[in-house]
């Protein structure tokens, strides 16, 4: 039985059945952050560490006992920036390793929380009503940056959301339009894009609040390594000239191209340079 349980899914055997990340010794107290530590200026004038941890698509983010001992060590490490999503369907347990380190001595206004809302949430209510949701079950009073997870949502999902009768473009207005009265009322602190190619953002271009400009696009957070189609580059020219930040998830290719990394010679010679 013991066997079957460790393949199922957490939300079916249960939390805590996993192995993986293994208990933070009780005693353990915060180091400081890498003295090296690189950053991302972002347009309302908060930086963003480079370098962060992922929340997605392992074991270890799943189950909520790993996550929770994840999160917390990464932070007790030096580590401060958290990427989540709703999505991910952990973002109770990210909260409550979040906590933890702030009771241990790290200091909330250095760690950088961020999520992500799915399409199926768009919308501009919807938008108000699920952000308030996640900062509860964050236990957090802001979070640093908040990004619309994809354009629109696959034909196969389910939309709870109240503009999925007005389609994908005005869906992504509404939901950039709640995002910045959000920013306004500190309940986030920046607002960006996931997975959005320069069509996606000129959509969100020209979006007003009752006379006030719209939060400034502040990332697009998309897949980015040296095997992208050219196509990509055409997006990330676009941020770039538009002071919109860049976080590439798969640096070093996706699924079908790992392999190309470990084979490529000038990749080789960058990581026993840096190594």
């Amino acid at each position: 039985t013991g066997c079957i349980l460790w393949f199922l899914p957490p939300t079916i055997a249960g939390h805590g059945k996993m192995s993986g990340t293994p208990e933070v010794p009780t005693d353990l107290l915060p180091q400081s952050r890498p003295e090296t530590e690189l950053f991302l200026e972002l347009p309302g004038g908060h930086r963003m560490p480079m370098n962060g941890l992922g929340m997605c698509c392992r074991p270890s983010a799943y189950d909520d006992v790993l996550v929770y001992r994840t999160v917390l060590w990464y932070l007790l490490l030096g580590g401060r920036h958290i990427d989540g999503a709703h999505l991910y369907l952990n973002h109770k347990a990210i909260g409550r390793g979040i906590q933890e380190a702030i009771r241990r001595g790290v200091d909330r206004n250095e760690i950088f929380v961020t999520t992500k809302i799915f399409p199926t949430q768009f919308g501009y209510q919807s938008t108000l009503d699920n952000i308030l949701t996640y900062l509860q079950d964050l236990g957090l009073e802001y979070v640093d940056l908040v990004l619309l997870h994809f354009p629109s949502a696959p034909a196969s999902f389910l939309s709870s959301s109240d503009c999925k009768q007005d389609g994908p473009s005005l869906c992504r207005r509404q939901t950039w339009k709640a995002l910045s009265e959000l920013r306004l009322q500190g309940k986030i602190r920046n607002a960006g894009v996931s997975n959005f190619a320069k069509k996606h953002l000129l959509d969100l271009k020209g979006v007003e609040l009752e006379g006030v400009a719209s939060a400034p696009v502040a990332n697009n957070q998309i897949q980015f390594n040296p095997f992208e189609p050219e196509h990509v580059m055409e997006t990330v020219e676009y941020c770039m000239q538009h002071n919109i930040t860049i976080t590439a998830y798969s640096p070093l290719g996706g699924l079908m191209d790992r392999d190309k990394a470990f084979a490529n010679e000038l990749l080789s010679k960058i990581s026993v340079q840096y190594q």
